[in-house]
C-alpha cells in the first residue's frame, strides 16, 4: 500500500524522538533495509527519503544514511509536515571556503564602473578566446611572477575558472581510460572531473612534505601514468607545502619519466613569494601551472589562468573550446582591471591577514587537540585527525546534528584504501564570531566521543 513507507517511517522516527536512536548513528545500508523488513529495495528509498524530508536523517552519497538531532513533536511522534530547505541547511557550513575581505565590494566596483557605458559592454560581452587579449595575457603574467619563475605572456591561456582550467588541461592530456597520478588525498572537483572524461585516478603516497617521488616512479612503471595533478602550495586538504629540495626532486623525476605535470596553485596566493616556486620553474617543457581569481577575489566573477608550455598551447586552447570552458569577457576585462590597478594586491594582503586571524582562533578553540589538528599559518583551512573514538562519517553526521557542515576524510580519499577518520574544516566562509562558536562546538562534540567504532 501507498501508506507503508510512511508507516516505516514513523517507526524510524519514534526511534529517534526516544533516543533508541542517536544523532550520528548510520542506519544500514537501504538494501540491508529492504532485506530485513521483507520489502521492495524502491519502498525502503521512499521511506528514507520522507525521513531526509522530514529532516530526520541527513544521506550523503558513498557515506551512507545517519541521524540528525530532531526534538519530539508534542504526541511523540515526528512531524509529517517537510521541513523547509533553510532549516535543513547548515547554520555554519565549513565544508565552503570562499573566503571575503572586508569593503571588498567597495574595493572591486570602481573597476567595474567603465565596464557599464554601453560603448565598453558591447565589447566586453562578446565572447573571449581561450588565449584572451594581450592586455589580459601581460596582466596574469605579471601577477603569477614568483622570484624563480617569470611566465611569458605568450604562454598563458583563460577558462572560466580554475575548475574548468583543470579539467581542460586534463581533456587535452589524457584520453579516456588513460591513467593520472594525484596525492592520495586531492582535491574532490578533481575526482569529478576524472569521472566525467573517463580518467583514472592513481593515488600517491605522500609524507610531511608532499606527494613522494618514489611513489610516482612505482605507479608509472606499474603502468604509464599520462599525467601527474599536484598542489605543492597549500595542498588541500592538509595544508602542506611541498619543500624547495622536494619540488627539484619531484621535478627530476618527473623528466625521466616525461609525465606532463598539472599544478593547482589556487591558494598559493597567500603564501610568502618565498614559499616555493612552481614545478613549471624547474620543469617547463612538462609543467602546467592552473590558477585563477575565485580565491583571490570572488567566487562569483571569477576567472581560471593556465600556464603551459609553448608546444601544448593550441591543444590545451582546442580542449578549452570544445569543453565550451572559455572565460567570459566581462570577467577577463574585469579582472584586468582590478589586477592593473592594485585591488588584487589589495584583497590579496588583506586575506592573508584574515586567515592569519583565523588561523589563531582555531589554535585557540582546539588547543587540546593540538598534534592531530594539520594546518599552515597562511591557510584557510585545516586537517584535523579526529581523536580514535570517532570515525569521519558519524563525526560529520554528529556535526550536522548542531548545525554544521564539515568535510569527512573520504571525499579527498582516491582508490580503494579505507579513508582516513579525519575531517577538513573550512575556515574562510563564517563571520568569525560564527566560527569561533562553531569550533567550540566541534570540541565539544569530539570531546564526548562515542564507542562501538
Amino acid at each position: 500500500m501507498d501508506d507503508d513507507y510512511r508507516r516505516l517511517a514513523d517507526r524510524i522516527a519514534d526511534d529517534i524522538a526516544s533516543g533508541r536512536l542517536r544523532p550520528g548513528e548510520r542506519l544500514p545500508p537501504q538494501r540491508a533495509f529492504a532485506r530485513r523488513r521483507g520489502i521492495a529495495g524502491s519502498t525502503a528509498g521512499r521511506v528514507y527519503g520522507e525521513l531526509v524530508r522530514r529532516g530526520l536523517v541527513v544521506g550523503e552519497v558513498g557515506r551512507g544514511t545517519f541521524v540528525r538531532a530532531a526534538p519530539p513533536a508534542p504526541n511523540g511522534r515526528a512531524l509529517a509536515e517537510p521541513v523547509a530547505a533553510t532549516a535543513l541547511a547548515p547554520r555554519v557550513n565549513m565544508e565552503l571556503n570562499y573566503p571575503s575581505a572586508p569593503g571588498q565590494s567597495e574595493l572591486l566596483a570602481p573597476a567595474l564602473a567603465p565596464l557599464l557605458r554601453p560603448d565598453v559592454l558591447t565589447e566586453a560581452l562578446r565572447p573571449a578566446p581561450a588565449d584572451g587579449t594581450p592586455e589580459a595575457r601581460k596582466a596574469v603574467a605579471g601577477l603569477l611572477v614568483t622570484p624563480g619563475w617569470r611566465p611569458a605572456p605568450d604562454g598563458v591561456l583563460f577558462a572560466g575558472n580554475a575548475r574548468q582550467a583543470i579539467a581542460a588541461t586534463l581533456a587535452s592530456l589524457v584520453r579516456p581510460g588513460g591513467r593520472v597520478g594525484v596525492e592520495a588525498l586531492t582535491y574532490p572537483l578533481v575526482k569529478e572531473i576524472a569521472a566525467r572524461l573517463g580518467i583514472v585516478l592513481v593515488p600517491l603516497a605522500m609524507d610531511q612534505d608532499g606527494v613522494r617521488p618514489d611513489a610516482l616512479v612505482a605507479a608509472h612503471r606499474s603502468a604509464p601514468l599520462s599525467a601527474l595533478y599536484v598542489q605543492p602550495t597549500l595542498h588541500n586538504p592538509t595544508s602542506v607545502t611541498m619543500g624547495e629540495g622536494r619540488r627539484r626532486e619531484l621535478a627530476r623525476v618527473v623528466r625521466e619519466l616525461g609525465v606532463p605535470v598539472v599544478e593547482d596553485r589556487i591558494w598559493s596566493f597567500l603564501t610568502d613569494k618565498e614559499a616555493g616556486d612552481p614545478l613549471a620553474a624547474h620543469v617547463p617543457e612538462l609543467a602546467h601551472v592552473v590558477d585563477g581569481l575565485s580565491k583571490r577575489v570572488a567566487p562569483g566573477l571569477t576567472v581560471g589562468f593556465l600556464v603551459v608550455p609553448p608546444d601544448r598551447a593550441e591543444a590545451v586552447a582546442a580542449a578549452v573550446r570544445s569543453g565550451g570552458w572559455s572565460a567570459g569577457r566581462f570577467a577577463l576585462e574585469a579582472g584586468v582591471r582590478w589586477i592593473e590597478d592594485g585591488t588584487v594586491a589589495r584583497l590579496v594582503a588583506a586575506k592573508r591577514l584574515d586567515a592569519a586571524r583565523r588561523q589563531r582562533l582555531l589554535a585557540r578553540e582546539l588547543a587540546e587537540f593540538e598534534g592531530a589538528v594539520r594546518s599552515d599559518p597562511y591557510a584557510y583551512y585545516a586537517w584535523w585527525e579526529l581523536p580514535a573514538s570517532w570515525r569521519a562519517d558519524t563525526f560529520t553526521a554528529a556535526v550536522a546534528a548542531h548545525g554544521i557542515a564539515v568535510t569527512p576524510g573520504d571525499a579527498f580519499a582516491v582508490g580503494p584504501q579505507r579513508a582516513p577518520d579525519a575531517v577538513r574544516l573550512g575556515l574562510a566562509s563564517a563571520p568569525e564570531p560564527e566560527l569561533a562558536r562553531a569550533l567550540r562546538t566541534l570540541a565539544a562534540v569530539a570531546r564526548r566521543g562515542r564507542t562501538g567504532r
